[in-house]
């Protein structure tokens, strides 16, 4: 069994979205074209731009991927939208500008959404009514005291 660390959340995250930008696009039931396929001659591709060669994920990764959308629910929506839009690869400023935060407060909140998701993974209980700076003390396992749980 993985011991979750921020980490290893942030990696997972980010391997989620990977995969999501590789999954092929949904097909509408009912659309199609009646226009006959177009097979181009050898003439006709020279000087053509090649098309990117999509993969297709692995089966592995899309389970990865379906397990990793649903840890964003236990966090606040700010704190969601700012983990998930990192896991993208979006810049900080492009972030900040769209959550209305400075870069320090958006990092924190995404550094606390990725302690709780942590916690949430390892089954550990922690008061709500922490800090964020305790709780992100908590998930790195920096002061190992009672964390305001009751005994």
């Amino acid at each position: 069994m993985t011991r979750w660390t921020p980490s290893l959340v942030e990696e997972r995250l980010a391997e989620a979205a990977f995969v999501l930008k590789r999954m092929p696009e949904p097909r509408r039931q009912g659309y199609f074209s009646t226009w006959p396929e177009i097979h181009h001659s050898f003439a006709d591709q020279v000087g053509q731009e090649p098309k990117p060669m999509r993969v297709l994920p692995s089966p592995q990764a899309i389970s990865r991927m379906e397990e990793t959308l649903t840890w964003t629910s236990c966090l606040e929506p700010i704190d969601g939208k700012i983990v998930w839009m990192k896991a993208h690869g979006t810049r900080w400023k492009e972030i900040c500008w769209t959550v209305g935060l400075q870069r320090s407060a958006a990092h924190q909140h995404w550094l606390y959404g990725l302690c709780v998701i942590a916690l949430t993974l390892n089954r550990r209980r922690f008061n709500r009514n922490l800090s964020r700076r305790r709780v992100i003390e908590m998930a790195r396992g920096e002061h190992p005291e009672k964390h305001g749980l009751p005994d």
